[in-house]
């Protein structure tokens, strides 16, 4: 009965995570109290996940790769970088590429694109290539960058700790680099080789309509004396309740207020920007009692100038994976009123949305035009709520912090991959080391730490806990040898690869291996074969997903910001998803046999 009743919650956990009618990790946790509740598993194995192996090392690394990062190690390299990338297209593809798959070898692959995105978009700019000509090949090259070492992924740190859980050895930190740099040699040869050719000439959202848009909707205008909006709240005018117009400052007496809210007292003669549907200022000039004033273009220009930090200029952002704004609307989140941030315009997947868009539900991915002080905007990256688009500007690099945080990392790597602690050890040791030595403050050390991501790892390893407990992955298992076992082990591995890769990109990459980790392990027994190459085989397939936006978080992050179409994914990714596939069930067997 238990079986029956798992199979059931892993059905309806697969319905929700295509529906998307939640988060990934709440329907993760929902997935665990499913299982909890019903008597599948108990409390304490249904909890379990938050204190297995994978996801205590995978907050300990979060740690670690925040110190990288606020070091400004990665900004160090932003110049050279761009340098080399300003010379031609072919160049930029490469240097991007290269430096996508070599940070993300050791350093979260999301926070790697997120730094990467506005560098390749400065580079677009200054050099008229098309953003939606670099920002795939930056994910899909992080994405091969992070099969390379243990710690590159969250997925390799999940596959590594079911098998320990398992009673099977756990992985090295370099044990499967081999493999990997050879799928990576193919990865980079097909994005640099066929890039060129299958890539969309697709201008950024920045110039295909965000910012475009949005000029259409700002204006300057002044209130007249005989107005009745004069003296009267903002939230009572008619601009703001008949017009809809969104307030963005006044300039009263040559001194410019920004910080306004519904009670703010309108004044005979205030000169406010404003953002407003053109038909209803229209009507608003037609009536009478304000006074349109400049130019839009030359408005929009002029802010974009500013570089005091009180004075607001606009910005473009993204919502990154992770960031705590996801899966929640404007108006929920008080924005203009906790962030001091105007909005002037989304872009919500494919659709850009310039008015009434206080209701629409944030997702990451998402890109955001937004009116505010540089000191406002610098606390929202701080805290990781948002990715600047616009106006890049590397941070300088703190030397006092950089070299302990350098050798901190290169400590927990090494430990590592020279066997003397497991990986679990050392980056719990390193991330303590970052805190106690003040590289990392304690706060700091928290919000590095992706909970979205923790509380997913916890709530999908239920789902492979209860498969083994009720004996379930043993039960598929089985069927798969009676249906393929007298195939060579070669294919078998092929149809593993394939099938979990398929799966990813429906599922998310962590719910995808933590049901086929336990299933390829009790597969591998039957057929009497080594664990290692069917394993390794769902690490990459779960890590090497292109061919849709949502397969994996560093596709969603360039999909508003290169203004992709999901047609996009399906065209350049889906062939590379086959080679890769057909490489991969040779390559694992050369460097892992199938003898135990």
């Amino acid at each position: 009965m238990e079986l029956y009743i798992t199979a059931a919650i892993i059905f309806i956990g697969i319905f929700l995570f295509i529906k998307d009618y939640f988060s990934i990790d709440t329907t993760s946790i929902l997935i665990m109290a499913l299982f909890i509740v019903s008597g599948v598993l108990s409390p304490e194995e249904g909890f379990s996940g938050f204190n297995h192996p994978a996801t205590i090392t995978l907050g300990c690394m979060f740690v670690v790769s925040a110190a990288i990062f606020k070091s400004g190690i990665i900004d160090s390299f932003s110049d050279k970088i761009i340098r080399i990338a300003k010379i031609n297209y072919v160049f930029a593809l490469m240097i991007f590429c290269f430096s996508a798959a070599l940070f993300s070898a050791f350093i979260n692959d999301t926070a790697v694109v997120a730094i990467l995105i506005p560098m390749a978009l400065l580079v677009c700019r200054e050099t008229g290539i098309n953003p939606s000509r670099l920002l795939i090949p930056i994910s899909f090259s992080a994405l091969f960058g992070g099969t390379c070492t243990l710690i590159g992924t969250s997925t390799n740190i999940l596959v590594s700790g079911i098998a320990k859980k398992s009673g099977l050895e756990p992985f090295n930190m370099f044990e499967f680099t081999l493999p990997a740099l050879c799928l990576l040699a193919i990865g980079l040869t097909y994005l640099i080789m066929v890039g060129p050719w299958l890539l969309p000439k697709r201008a950024g959202a920045h110039e295909s309509g965000l910012t475009k848009e949005a000029q259409n909707y700002l204006a300057e205008v002044v209130l007249g004396k005989d107005s009745t909006d004069v003296d009267h709240a903002i939230v009572q005018s008619k601009l703001v309740s008949q017009y809809g117009a969104q307030i963005l400052s006044i300039k009263r007496n040559h001194h410019r207020m920004y910080e306004i809210n519904g009670d703010t007292i309108l004044r005979a003669e205030d000169s406010m920007k404003i953002l407003i549907d053109p038909q209803h200022l229209s009507q608003l000039m037609d009536k009478g009692g304000y006074t349109l004033i400049g130019d839009k273009t030359n408005l929009l220009e002029s802010e974009n100038k500013k570089d005091n930090k009180d004075e607001k200029t606009i910005y473009e952002v993204m919502i990154p994976y992770g960031s705590p704004l996801a899966e929640r609307s404007l108006r929920q989140l008080n924005f203009r009123n906790i962030y001091y941030a105007s909005v002037l315009a989304l872009r919500h997947r494919k659709e850009i949305i310039t008015q009434d868009f206080s209701n629409v539900v944030l997702k990451e991915g998402d890109m955001l035009l937004l009116y505010a002080a540089q000191k406002d905007i610098q606390a929202l990256t701080s805290r990781k709520l948002m990715v600047v688009l616009s106006n890049y500007q590397a941070k300088k690099i703190n030397y006092k912090k950089a070299i302990p945080a350098l050798l901190i990392t290169l400590g927990v790597v090494l430990s590592a991959a020279l066997n003397l602690t497991s990986i679990l050890i050392s980056a719990m040791v390193g991330s303590l080391l970052l805190v106690t030595t003040s590289i990392l403050k304690p706060k700091e050390a928290y919000d590095a730490i992706e909970w979205k991501v923790i509380f997913m790892m916890a709530g999908v390893l239920s789902m492979g806990k209860a498969l083994e407990k009720t004996g379930g992955s043993e039960l598929i298992s089985q069927f798969i040898f009676e249906q393929i076992g007298d195939l060579n082990p070669s294919i078998i591995l092929s149809l593993v690869f394939l099938i979990t890769f398929l799966s990813t990109n429906i599922l998310s990459s962590k719910a995808a291996a933590a049901l086929m980790a336990p299933i390829v392990i009790s597969l591998a027994g039957a057929l009497q074969l080594s664990e290692k190459p069917f394993l390794i085989g769902v690490m990459f397939a779960c890590s090497l997903t292109f061919m849709t936006p949502v397969s994996y978080p560093t596709n969603t992050m360039v999909y508003g910001a290169g203004n992709y179409k999901f047609n996009d994914f399906l065209k350049f990714g889906t062939p590379l998803n086959f080679i890769i596939w057909i490489a991969a069930s040779f390559i694992i067997p050369v460097f892992f046999p199938f003898e135990v």
